[in-house]
């Protein structure tokens, strides 16, 4: 079995896997990081959302061994220890959840987003970029509305109140 060695939120670790072992299963199975969801096992709901040296990817259909020597940073490695990252704190303020279970991959694609695009996210924009994602309990609203408002916290904008 090969060896796969990566940093998870900042901390060396490594073990053996199956060469077929996917990331989701080795963080939830392995590491015990249950954070990153298994939700369809195709890459169509995004609940497994992770990123891999900066950016977002489904890890239910990535190869641990394809992530070895990477930087993987899972939901759980977002927050400062107590302090919630500004899209954690802004899904929270703004309900963008409501079961939870899609919740970690949002969050996750919403940084990712943020990175890619800039602090100044239009509703269109933020729409477009989550249909790789899937809420099957909401209607979406109260999700853009925290990501946008998670996008400006994370740039120190200011968002007018709805």
């Amino acid at each position: 079995m090969p060896k796969v060695s990566m940093s998870v939120n900042g901390k060396q670790v490594s073990g053996n896997v199956e060469a077929r072992t996917l990331l989701v299963d080795f963080l939830r199975n392995e590491l015990r990081m249950t954070g990153t969801h298994v939700g369809c096992d195709t890459s169509q709901c995004g609940a497994c959302v992770v990123h891999v040296n900066g950016k977002a990817i489904k890890s239910c259909t990535t190869l641990a061994v394809a992530c070895d020597g990477a930087n993987v940073t899972t939901i759980e490695g977002l927050a400062n220890g107590q302090d919630l990252h500004p899209m954690q704190a802004a899904f929270r303020q703004h309900h963008g959840l409501q079961c939870g279970f899609c919740t970690p991959g949002m969050i996750m694609a919403a940084v990712d987003m943020v990175n890619r695009l800039g602090f100044d996210l239009s509703e269109e924009t933020i729409r477009h970029e989550l249909e790789g994602n899937i809420c099957r309990c909401t209607g979406y609203h109260n999700i853009v509305k925290a990501i946008k408002a998670g996008a400006a916290a994370m740039g120190g904008l200011k968002v007018a109140a709805e």
